[in-house]
């Protein structure tokens, strides 16, 4: 008896704790981005039915009986998709029990899948999720003595427990440049050979499979698991996302790219700009951080603010990322800052949510506010690429979240603490 009442106390806590559920539910009175054919939208309503977009326009009306939410004339737009981050692995990054972003003592560990270790419910999710991020790539790294192939990654949304992984593995990760450079000997051509080797391996893994399992074949550089892990690489499938800054060495990455038929994302990209011709040419993705500035490593003293205003001036398919956990969420304030640096709003604002999702193959679900898709959606009291801007509602697949967080909770305790109730340093 006592565990019955028990278990019912736990549910009626975890229901009133998690996400507002809504079969039905209609924004009305809002200013839709849809960053799709439609444009924008004036005076528009969005009808939202078991979790996807049902219609958007401005000559419906909202069904009696639905949830409402009257946007009172503020901005609509599809949420943010963070396209390249850490979210669920890495919770305190000096703290190795709450890190899980990466491996080391193997040469190449490609077989790694960051899937496993996600925690859903990370303080980290909510926090990123209050500023308007409702889905994320979540990579694998390179930390102390890791890989030059760094594994998979996986894509999320930020809803919370239960069907949360949108698609695993999403992609295989490596680095060239510096980075490939330490974790090969030293230099760049190193890397670059052990990575043609590990392709080259997984390809001839494929074409005699039999002969090695009855151990008739030659001895591979790389494990069964890293072997079979490379096949959707090599067979196209995958997305191989390299992280790279320099002009050279994106320029080394293409040509491996060409010789390999691989389905190439660049990550990084500092000097993409002095490349953008040619990715242009072999319609080859960017991940960057627009406010990437300063030259931290001789491999990026060709970093600019204006990288992604010359990106899309030559034609370069691109979206903005952190690389980041805590502040992923930043990344709107990012986007405006190319804004102010010659890039156009609407396609800032498509870097961080329509193009993420379309490098990443997910707009068939996500990134756009269209009928048929999720119905991730964010209400701002502001122009989303303005720092005073804020998400008033965040909804993750028709369900409207929580806007709490640890932070909220945490200023909300002591905003209101009468002088004696400080501690002695803080009092006025």
């Amino acid at each position: 008896m006592l565990r019955s009442i028990a278990l019912v106390l736990l549910t009626a806590w975890g229901l009133a704790a998690g996400p507002v559920m809504a079969e039905r539910l209609a924004i009305t009175n809002a200013t839709v981005h849809t960053l799709g054919e439609d444009g924008v939208i004036e005076e528009a309503t969005i009808l939202v039915r078991d979790g996807r977009i049902e219609a958007v326009g401005s000559d419906l009306s909202a069904p009696s009986g639905v949830t409402r939410i009257d946007a009172e004339g503020r901005i609509v737009t599809p949420g943010i998709i963070d396209a390249h981050g850490q979210i669920g692995i890495v919770e305190v990054g000096a703290v190795s029990g709450s890190n899980d972003s990466s491996v080391s003592g193997r040469h190449f560990t490609a077989a790694f899948d960051v899937t496993d270790a996600i925690n859903p419910a990370s303080m980290l999710i909510p926090v990123n999720r209050v500023e308007g991020i409702t889905r994320a790539v979540v990579a694998p790294g390179h930390g102390s003595g890791g890989t030059l192939i760094a594994g998979r990654g996986a894509i999320i949304d930020l809803g919370g427990e239960g069907d949360y992984v949108t698609r695993s593995p999403a992609a295989m990760y490596a680095s060239l440049g510096e980075t490939g450079a330490q974790l090969s000997g030293g230099s760049r051509g190193a890397a670059m050979l052990h990575l043609r080797e590990a392709l080259q391996d997984a390809r001839d893994f494929a074409d005699n499979r039999s002969a090695f399992e009855r151990r008739e074949r030659r001895d591979y550089a790389l494990g069964r698991l890293d072997l079979e892990a490379l096949q959707p690489v090599i067979e196209g499938d995958m997305p191989f996302i390299v992280q790279v800054h320099r002009a050279s060495d994106i320029r080394a990455a293409l040509r491996l790219a060409t010789d390999f038929d691989l389905r190439l994302v660049i990550s990084g990209g500092a000097e993409a700009w002095k490349v953008a011709d040619e990715l242009a040419a072999l319609n080859v993705p960017v991940l960057i951080d627009p406010l990437q500035n300063l030259p931290g490593r001789f491999e990026s003293l060709g970093a600019t603010l204006e990288n992604a205003a010359r990106l899309h001036e030559a034609g370069v398919d691109f979206a903005f990322a952190t690389g980041d956990s805590h502040n992923a969420r930043n990344i709107t304030q990012a986007a405006g800052n190319a804004v102010a640096h010659g890039l156009p709003h609407e396609v800032a604002l498509a870097a961080v949510m329509s193009q993420p999702a379309r490098i990443w193959g997910i707009d068939d679900r996500v990134g756009r506010i269209e009928a048929g898709l999720d119905a991730d959606l964010v209400v701002w009291d502001g122009d989303p690429l303005e720092v005073t801007s804020y998400p008033d509602h965040v909804i993750i697949k028709g369900r409207e979240m929580s806007m709490e967080t640890r932070h909220t909770r945490l200023r909300d305790r002591y905003m209101n603490l009468e002088d004696d109730e400080l501690p002695r340093a803080y009092r006025r």
